[in-house]
């Protein structure tokens, strides 16, 4: 499904809440209250803005007695989605964040991977997957990245642990490439990236990668994942402990001009490894 048509599906989401939450006589306020959001939550899925997570659907139904038609709506444009459940809503926000923070633990970010680093990640995670269902998560991975090209790019901010830079994802030569690739849009200034050393030992952010992003006309968001799930935080003070987190790691990193010189030794590094073997 086109992102255009699952944007009308969204809005159609929106106008069908409208509808049923005034003939049940609520306001935004009182509606919110009941499934736990605020009032100017209601409004910005009302006006298909902001894409509710399932359990949210559900609990429309129950509350506006709709047999259902939140959380089928809801399936329909998730099973549509070439992303993982969990993460298709903080992909749709992705596509409209003015800033973007990401600070990545292990892995080198989707928004920033070459196409065979993706491959190499998507086989290590999914070893007996067809051929079409790697090049499907490889090809919507690289197709994210567009927002990075679009003269409405996002600031996009990445602190790696320099554990991400090291590790030798697919090999010494295919490690070099993903290495150039971000050096090449750091020096496009399509990127600010920073490095947090291997000898920091304990930060900010030890239980794993995190991800802020904040948008012209809704609150800002932050997203946390593991190997099999995600998290969507919308809390304000919830997203406040998250931004004090990634400022604190910010700090602990090093500048952005000892990063590259990192990047760009690391990816010699495994140049020279790569014409030895």
């Amino acid at each position: 499904m086109a992102k255009a048509k699952r944007e009308e599906v969204w809005e159609f989401f929106g106008e069908l809440l409208k509808e049923r939450r005034e003939t049940a006589g609520l306001s935004q306020s009182e509606l919110g209250a009941r499934v736990f959001v605020s009032a100017a939550y209601i409004g910005l899925f009302e006006q298909g803005i902001r894409k509710p997570q399932l359990e949210l659907a559900q609990r429309f139904d129950e509350i506006l007695q709709t047999g259902g038609i939140f959380e089928r709506t809801w399936r329909k444009l998730i099973d549509k989605s070439p992303y993982a459940e969990y993460f298709n809503a903080a992909a749709e926000l992705e596509a409209v964040a003015t800033k973007i923070c990401e600070f990545a633990p292990t892995v080198i970010p989707g928004l920033l991977q070459t196409p065979e680093y993706a491959r190499t990640v998507t086989l290590a995670a999914n070893p007996f997957a067809t051929e079409e269902y790697v090049e499907e998560k490889v090809a919507s991975r690289i197709k994210r990245q567009a927002i990075l090209k679009d003269t409405t790019r996002p600031e996009y901010w990445v602190t790696l642990h320099e554990n991400a830079v090291r590790a030798p994802v697919g090999g010494p030569a295919a490690m070099a490439a993903q290495l150039e690739h971000i050096a090449e849009l750091i020096r496009r200034r399509w990127v600010l990236v920073t490095v947090l050393p291997q000898t920091t030992g304990a930060h900010a952010s030890m239980n794993g990668m995190l991800q802020l992003m904040e948008f012209e006309d809704q609150p800002p968001t932050a997203y946390t994942e593991t190997s099999f799930s995600g998290t969507l935080l919308d809390d304000p003070a919830v997203v406040k402990r998250a931004q004090r987190a990634y400022d604190l790691l910010r700090v602990a990193a090093l500048s952005p001009e000892a990063s590259l010189a990192l990047i760009e030794s690391a990816a010699e590094d495994f140049r020279r490894c790569a014409r030895t073997t």
